[in-house]
């Protein structure tokens, strides 16, 4: 005899049936919650064409007492003890990963024949990515010794103009770098790519922070999310949003705006030319929150809220056939579980699939064949070094700077090396209650905006009259740019960006609206061969504030900034896990943890040189650009030093300038021998430069 199992939803009906007999409220409580009613063998309330594969996940464990990592932007590691279920239409249920110590993400293969996951075979192994055939059979381990893989998918064909036939790849993601993220939460995660047999492993991505959720579209080009910190509109943890990238981590680049929550992840493309999302502020440990979408017509201005205002949350959406998408749904309370449901985007509607209030239901896919998508040729070839990147035009930029940039405004662009902190280093995990994105290994740092990850200069190259430039960089390096003005002050900065080998990259503009075409014109800077920025890593300039800064201040600051009458305090003892000069320009205005003020200081916004009022001393006036909140361009102060009292010359003014326009940090050579400087930061012999 085949028991019925209720969901019943007691906050949803409570203040209906208060007061009333038990018969009664059984009753109403089965009318109310119909739809989340289900057989225990399985048999679903929405009637399924197909099969369907999904992970169930034991509920109750440990994991979901966690809060999501680095401080909600980030969900935890779930996954331990799950498993691979195949659900068919008439209700029979089969774990396909018996003998897995745990399973979680899956992808179906576009003929529906194998099925890719993520599992451990041992509760003490590492997660890899296997294949196995649609009912279970013939498990075969792909990857191995590459760290954590997860997120596998399905690529489509992939060749070169000296292949002899296409060959299909794999897609994961994986911390097998082995560097920590921006942010100091963990390893970084990235996207990686490799034959089905394991071999010709690649990685794809290079952002300094997570990659995650890849999902291969039609056209042939993979969407993920990415976590960009190099944002202060979002404060200091900046925002996770959708990028786009061909099959080989050529062409990078964002997918959607900046409309919505803060966190986007976990992108499916719907049979409708939707892509369907999940967004939220703050995840918990399993990344949920509510459904948004955008058209591929106008992916950068048709952000849509799916399901705002319900009280419930959202998890791993994947396309039907019919434009409809399974979704995984639980409520908004810690004892509730995830079921799987046929939802439409288009209105929200949602249908009870299936519900097992003993697991997690997530992660579901149809079993059933699917066009395949657009096949992708490649220019990448790893016996060149390097590659190229060149711009149209930088003074087309967001539109409503644009009419602010002024003609020769731009003079010059910097380009900014990012190292990752390698794992085992002496690095302090930040806390909820501290410092967000805290780098501490040799002297230590408080920089409340650079993260542990250090930069090095690889170069400052003209920009054209036109706002072109074109330069040589190393490849599978990732790469900032900074445009600058005549002072040498950054007007506009790039989150991370890369070039893979022999890779050729342009772009109109910078920030430039999406949807422009550029003018049919050939610009300057590609008359010539593109500036190199190829030096060797060991002579890459850095510039901090213990090496670079502080002799500076000692020998023409301090004198006048001993005490706190005078401003900033600048004196050089130590003070923290820095001196007290540094905490006195870096430390912050705001304590919240989330506000963008909290990572501006009273006299240094890092990454932000002009509008850093210890630079407006420096040149005695406001520097900010129209397009800043602080801009009064009457605004003047005395100049420091004082004149005649040892005035800076040009290179300490820029020394200033490029030590905030990099982040501000307190130290940031890598490899540097303790013993040249002291805590003061008095070079006793020759540094590096």
């Amino acid at each position: 005899m085949r028991l019925l199992q209720v969901r019943w939803r007691w906050s949803e009906t409570r203040p209906a049936l208060a007061g009333r007999s038990p018969v009664p409220v059984f009753v109403m409580a089965v009318l109310l919650t119909w739809p989340c009613i289900v057989w225990s063998s399985g048999v679903p309330t929405t009637r399924i064409e197909s099969p369907i594969v999904f992970v169930q996940i034991p509920a109750g464990s440990d994991i979901e007492k966690l809060p999501g990592r680095a401080q909600g932007m980030l969900r935890a590691n779930y996954g331990e003890g799950g498993r691979v279920v195949r659900l068919d239409p008439d209700g029979k249920l089969q774990v396909l990963t018996e003998g897995f110590s745990s399973a979680c993400e899956l992808d179906v293969s576009f003929d529906a024949k194998c099925i890719l996951f993520a599992a451990k075979r041992e509760a003490q192994d590492r997660w890899n990515i296997w294949e196995m055939n649609a009912d279970g059979s013939d498990a075969r381990q792909i990857t191995k010794d590459l760290g954590n893989c997860r997120s596998p998918a399905y690529q489509s064909t992939l060749y070169t103009i000296v292949s002899t036939e296409p060959w299909y790849q794999i897609m994961f993601v994986s911390d097998a770098a082995g560097v920590m993220n921006e942010y100091g939460a963990g390893l970084a995660t990235s996207l990686y790519s490799c034959r089905l047999d394991g071999s010709e492993v690649r990685r794809l991505t290079m952002n300094l922070s997570d990659d995650m959720d890849p999902f291969l579209m039609e056209d042939g080009r993979v969407l993920l999310a990415g976590w960009q910190r190099m944002d202060l509109g979002r404060g200091p943890l900046g925002r996770v949003a959708l990028f786009g990238v061909n099959t080989d981590g050529t062409d990078y680049a964002l997918f959607c705006g900046d409309q919505g929550r803060r966190i986007k992840h976990m992108p499916s493309a719907t049979t409708d030319r939707l892509v369907v999302f999940i967004e939220a502020d703050e995840v918990g440990w399993d990344g949920a929150g509510q459904l948004a979408s955008v058209k591929l017509r106008r992916n950068f201005y048709s952000h849509r809220q799916v399901t705002h205002g319900e009280p419930g949350l959202y998890h791993s959406p994947s396309p039907l056939s019919d434009g409809t998408v399974l979704v995984s749904f639980r409520q908004a309370i810690a004892t509730d579980t995830h079921g799987i449901y046929r939802l439409d985007p288009r209105g929200g509607r949602k249908e009870l699939v299936f519900d097992d209030p003993k697991f997690h239901d997530m992660h579901a896919k149809v079993l059933a064949p699917r066009p395949r998508p657009d096949g992708r040729s490649s220019v990448v070839n790893e016996k060149y070094s390097t590659g190229k990147f060149y711009c149209l035009n930088a003074y087309q930029t967001d539109p409503a700077l644009t009419p602010q940039m002024r003609p020769r405004m731009i003079k010059r662009l910097r380009v900014i090396e990012g190292v990752p902190e390698p794992a085992g280093m002496d690095v302090a995990h930040p806390s909820d209650a501290s410092l967000a994105g805290t780098r501490m290994n040799v002297g230590g740092s408080e920089s409340h905006f650079a993260g542990i990850a250090m930069k090095r200069l690889l170069g400052v190259v003209p920009v054209e009259e036109d706002g072109s430039f074109h330069i040589e960089v190393p490849a599978d390096t990732p790469i900032q740019l900074q445009t600058l003005d005549a002072n040498g002050m950054a007007l506009g900065t790039c989150g991370w960006i890369w070039v893979k080998h022999r890779e050729r990259r342009g772009c109109i503009g910078c920030h430039e609206d999406p949807e422009l075409t550029p003018e049919n014109r050939f610009v300057d800077a590609l008359k010539r061969p593109g500036n190199k920025l190829t030096l060797p890593a060991k002579k890459r300039r850095t510039v901090d504030f213990r090496r670079d800064v502080m002799p500076i201040i000692v020998k023409k600051c301090t004198a006048c900034h001993s005490c706190q009458s005078a401003g900033p305090v600048l004196r050089a003892e130590p003070t923290g896990q820095s001196n007290l000069a540094y905490h006195s320009l870096t430390a912050p205005i705001s304590s919240s943890l989330v506000s963008a003020e909290r990572v501006k200081g009273h006299y240094v916004h890092p990454g932000q040189a002009r509008t850093s009022s210890l630079i407006w001393r420096i040149f005695g006036r406001n520097t900010s650009r129209p397009w800043d909140e602080s801009y009064r361009p009457e605004e003047l102060f005395p100049v420091c030093p004082p004149r005649g009292a040892g005035q800076l010359t040009e290179d300490e003014k820029l020394t200033f300038i490029e030590w905030i326009d990099l982040g501000a940090h307190w130290d940031g050579i890598p490899g540097a021998d303790e013993s040249t400087v002291d805590t003061a930061g008095h070079i006793e012999s020759e540094g590096v430069k």
